[in-house]
């Protein structure tokens, strides 16, 4: 019996002994620093891992969430100027992008009033954050929250995702696949909200299709969104019978983003302006 109970001893000191290493080897913080945790917690949210999501966000707010504040408390109004502007107040960008990752984990695994309480927290302490998009512009954690949070108390199932011109647009195929045109011409006028500027400013700079290469093509990413988002309302408004509000998409498309390209999954490039006009030469013979 003694012998039992010194084998049982040593087996549980040996776990209390290894189990906080595992625990602390779970997770790789890296340097510490907010950006590398806030890129770790991005990659957990695709991955669905929440805890990982949890340790990663929560290590930046322990860390950086005074100073967060203490830069929140600085301002007035959104930092402008140049990115280096901007990015000097990288505490506060990157506590409140790990709270809206953090909401963002929640809403998806169905834990609203968790959800909820990390937008809030956005909305009430870090209102100024700004979230850097690697194609080259800054979305605000604090606008996105007031949306998820509109969504959750209207029981909508709509997601924009890290709202990104490839997940909206994917998110209205989706949508058009299903016959939901509410939920197409929502998806549509977020894209519109977010890269129409961008869009054009990308048609200005052409005078003929971009052809050089794929990535050449791809770097043309919020035209290409753009325009594609576009003739995706169109279908869906011809598909409804709304044959006024499809004309109106597409000639919006052939007038202001007539440059634009759509990557096929199968691998090939094709032009919603010339699709858009195919399918309105349609419309106007009935």
């Amino acid at each position: 019996m003694k012998k039992v109970f010194l084998t049982l001893t040593i087996l549980l000191t040996s776990l209390m002994i290894v189990s906080p290493t595992r625990v602390m080897a779970a997770y790789n913080f890296g340097d510490f620093r907010s950006e590398t945790l806030i890129t770790k917690a991005w990659k957990a949210m695709q991955d669905n891992d929440m805890e990982a999501v949890l340790a990663y966000t929560n290590k930046c707010i322990e860390l950086y969430g005074e100073q967060a504040k203490k830069m929140q408390a600085s301002l007035t109004d959104y930092p402008k100027g140049e990115n280096k502007e901007i990015f000097s107040y990288w505490a506060l960008n990157d506590v409140a992008t790990g709270l809206f990752i953090q909401g963002e984990m929640y809403r998806k695994s169905k834990m609203n009033d968790e959800a909820s309480a990390a937008y809030k927290k956005i909305i009430d302490n870090y209102s100024f954050g700004q979230a850097w998009d690697p194609q080259g512009w800054f979305w605000k954690p604090a606008d996105a929250a007031k949306e998820k949070l509109a969504m959750l108390e209207s029981g909508s199932d709509l997601d924009f995702g890290d709202y990104s011109s490839s997940f909206l647009t994917s998110q209205a195929w989706k949508a058009l696949a299903s016959n939901n045109t509410d939920a197409v011409v929502t998806y549509v006028n977020k894209i519109l909200e977010l890269y129409s500027d961008k869009g054009k400013d990308m048609q200005k700079s052409l005078t003929e299709y971009p052809w050089e290469s794929k990535d050449k093509i791809f770097s043309y990413w919020a035209l290409n969104d753009t325009g594609t988002a576009l003739y995706i309302e169109g279908e869906a408004y011809k598909k409804a019978g709304q044959t006024n509000e499809a004309k109106e998409a597409y000639k919006k498309l052939i007038d202001e983003y007539s440059y634009a390209q759509c990557w096929d999954p199968q691998g090939w490039f094709w032009k919603p302006s010339e699709a858009a006009q195919q399918a309105l030469d349609g419309l106007e013979d009935i």
